[in-house]
């Protein structure tokens, strides 16, 4: 999976994306001006390709939101928990009615899916994390996410849970630096990885490991790791679905060398999809270093990923249940964040 440099497909771009080792495409706010242009912006890739490429974004809410101008804007993970004063009920049902309105306005749009929701815990380490955490309470984490994922499905989207086995347990970003997670499985087990397996039970499509290394278990990056991806999410959790890398241009996927290098390492420890973002260079290193590379399993689980969206933009804006629950969700917001665009 790649990115684009702008707001319309480039001619090296295109030759990219005709590639069969490239199999989607991830969006960021570069590539939004307005509704209608990323609409137009879907299309063109999906009509690049038979079957169509898979279209992406991050857009779980809170800092992490691409599109702005014509969407809702959907709250941090944490505010569901903190707006009902422990009212597990009310959090679910407006955790619900938010990932509706988040895939329903994606979908709507040609998106076929969002990487979310995040499954980590807010144990109070991580700033990347914080309040992208629905709750420090591993059953109330996945409660949340569940109905979150619930809603998302109901609009015709499935979900990515991220980042197994859990980022919460760390101060370091994995975006700029290479954090190491201290704790032993059995502690993992009990606490972080909970949401994961209530969310593994209830039929979650996807999963995003974390770019940790947690050393008392495996010398690796959970993403790199054949025994995180295969012995643990495979086997003891029974996982079948898809397994998406994070992106590979962040800092703590370097350990392994360059672009093909780390497309490769991915693959080969378990992932069905590789990141490339921000990077266009590495993307087509990556590209030319797994060419080639096939694996039937992998595009049986990725079918699943793309969107059965019920509504266009101009349906869905006249549907009174989206004008009911976007007004609902947009009240949840306490006051203006910055976007986190890494």
């Amino acid at each position: 999976m790649v990115d684009l440099e702008g707001t319309t497909i480039s001619e090296n771009e295109k030759e990219l994306l005709l590639q069969p080792e490239v199999g989607g495409v991830i969006l960021f706010t570069r590539n939004f001006v307005s509704v209608e242009q990323i609409t137009d912006l879907t299309a063109q890739i999906h009509n690049l390709r038979t079957p169509p490429l898979l279209v992406a974004v991050d857009h779980e809410g809170g800092r992490v939101q691409r599109f702005h101008e014509g969407f809702t804007r959907i709250p941090a993970a944490a505010i569901y928990a903190k707006k009902s004063q422990n009212d597990l009920g009310k959090a679910r049902r407006l955790a619900e009615h938010a990932g509706w309105v988040m895939a329903a306005e994606l979908g709507a749009c040609g998106i076929d899916f969002s990487f979310a929701p995040v499954l980590d815990l807010a144990h109070g380490l991580s700033g990347v994390i914080g309040d992208r955490a629905f709750h420090s309470k591993p059953s109330t984490a996945g409660t949340l996410a569940y109905a979150f994922m619930h809603g998302m499905n109901k609009a015709g989207m499935q979900a990515v849970g991220k980042h197994f086995p859990g980022h919460g347990g760390v101060v370091e970003d994995s975006h700029v630096a290479m954090p190491v997670d201290h704790r032993g499985l059995d502690e993992l087990l009990e606490n972080d990885i909970v949401p994961f397996r209530y969310m593994i039970d209830n039929h979650l499509t996807a999963i995003m490991p974390a770019h940790v290394i947690y050393d008392n278990i495996d010398e690796k990056p959970a993403g790199y790791s054949s025994y995180w991806i295969k012995t643990i999410l495979r086997q003891k959790l029974g996982f079948q679905g898809v397994i998406f890398s994070d992106d590979l241009s962040m800092e703590a996927a370097c350990v392994v060398g360059g672009y093909g290098e780390r497309a490769d390492a991915a693959l080969q420890a378990g992932c069905d999809m590789a990141l490339v973002c921000n990077h266009l260079q590495g993307a087509i290193e990556a590209a030319d270093y797994i060419r080639g590379y096939t694996n039937p399993t992998s595009q049986l689980r990725l079918v699943r990923m793309h969107g059965e969206a019920s509504h266009d933009c101009k349906e869905l804006k006249a549907n009174p249940q989206w004008q009911r629950l976007s007004q609902e969700v947009a009240s949840l917001n306490d006051s203006p964040e910055l976007e986190m665009d890494v």
